[in-house]
């Protein structure tokens, strides 16, 4: 068995003893001869004889399995230092419902820039330990030297398996498991259908369809092996989805294709992996107008929606904004405070799963 197989076995337990998140790594100490140490043959014998132990906090164990032996220390999170400057301005006012994260164990990924960087300042803020998964590398990783111990950067790139599964077994070696995934890279490609590309459409559904169906598939066996031995700790899979999840939009029919699309895998995920423990869940955000997917002025939606002719009329950047967020009945885009408030409310809301909660300053209304 590999350590994606026995990582979560092991946090599962002193889960299930503790009832609060702990960091389970590998790679510690050598137990002493008196400390425990458990020689099985399958993860369900492993489950079942950590089932008996007391299995104080902090403490390391030994699990021998086909002859090799890997040391686990577990620790409760809080013994890490918190850092309360970390989340930024917009994010720092959704406080209220930030303490159902504290202590847990998060992945974001596209983590390194826009409302996933958002989404891992206020993580790291209110007590979390995230990891920043990012093809961007440097991103990352100066986001992860920035905010401290609370972080870690890995690179993935979520639409092939194999970097996917090794993003899970780093996972299984650093902190045992995971509580809170949220699937939020995404890329948009615009144009009509009538001239644009086979490779951009394929590329904007690899990554925002067909990654999401990966993420889930890896870090879900996680969350389902830490069940199998803590049957009563809830998890949470939240898909950062978009209004165009909700409703079509002109030219850029790939983008809200593939966001339908992974609404639909919302609501499938939804009614599998109940019986595992695991809410699956989608944000379905406005426009984040200040972030690089709408402002870079190269690639950024604005000067694609400018260079497409989406915008009647438009001739500058700025005109093309100002279209866009005459839309909106608040009058404004979306800010990472927005969509950390629903992050909050899906993880404090224990009866409630499949659900795509639209957070668009009133562009995009519910209707039944």
């Amino acid at each position: 068995m590999s350590i994606v197989d026995i990582a979560p076995i092991v946090r599962g337990a002193f889960l299930a003893r503790h009832g609060v998140p702990v960091v389970v790594t590998t790679g510690g100490l050598p137990v002493s001869e008196n400390g425990p140490r458990f020689a099985v043959g399958s993860a369900a014998e492993l489950a079942g004889a950590l089932a008996s132990q007391e299995l104080a906090l902090p403490s390391s164990l030994a699990v021998e399995i086909d002859g090799e032996t890997t040391v686990f220390t577990a620790r409760a999170l809080g013994e890490l230092t918190a850092q309360p400057d970390a989340r930024s301005a917009e994010a720092r006012s959704a406080v209220r419902r930030s303490d159902v994260v504290a202590g847990k164990v998060a992945v974001v990924t596209g983590g390194a820039q826009g409302f996933g960087a958002e989404i891992v300042r206020g993580l790291v803020d209110s007590g979390a330990y995230v990891y920043i998964a990012d093809l961007n590398t440097d991103g990352a990783e100066k986001l992860a030297a920035e905010l401290g111990e609370r972080t870690s950067a890995i690179t993935v790139n979520v639409s092939d398996e194999a970097s996917v599964a090794a993003m899970a077994e780093t996972i299984a070696r650093t902190t045992g498991g995971v509580d809170l995934v949220v699937s939020n890279a995404g890329v948009v490609r615009a144009g009509s259908v009538l001239e644009q590309e086979l490779k951009d459409f394929a590329f904007t559904t690899d990554i925002n369809y067909s990654a999401f169906f990966l993420v889930t598939k890896h870090l879900g066996r996680l969350l389902a092996a830490q069940h199998s031995v803590s049957p009563s700790w809830m998890t949470d899979i939240i898909q950062i989805n978009s209004k165009s999840g909700l409703v079509g939009s002109n030219k850029n029919g790939a983008y809200a294709g593939s966001k339908f699309g992974g609404i639909g895998l919302v609501q499938s995920f939804a009614l599998e992996l109940v019986e595992h423990g695991v809410k699956v869940n989608a944000i379905c955000p406005g426009n984040f107008y200040d972030g690089p997917l709408w402002s870079d002025p190269d690639r950024g939606l604005f000067s694609q929606y400018l260079d497409s002719g989406k915008v009647p009329g438009a001739t500058t950047v700025d005109e093309v904004r100002e279209f866009y967020e005459a839309k909106v009945p608040l009058r404004r885009g979306t800010y990472g405070a927005d969509v950390m408030r629903a992050v909050y409310y899906i993880v404090e809301q224990e009866y409630e799963t499949g659900q795509a909660i639209p957070v668009t300053g009133g562009q995009v209304m519910l209707s039944s």
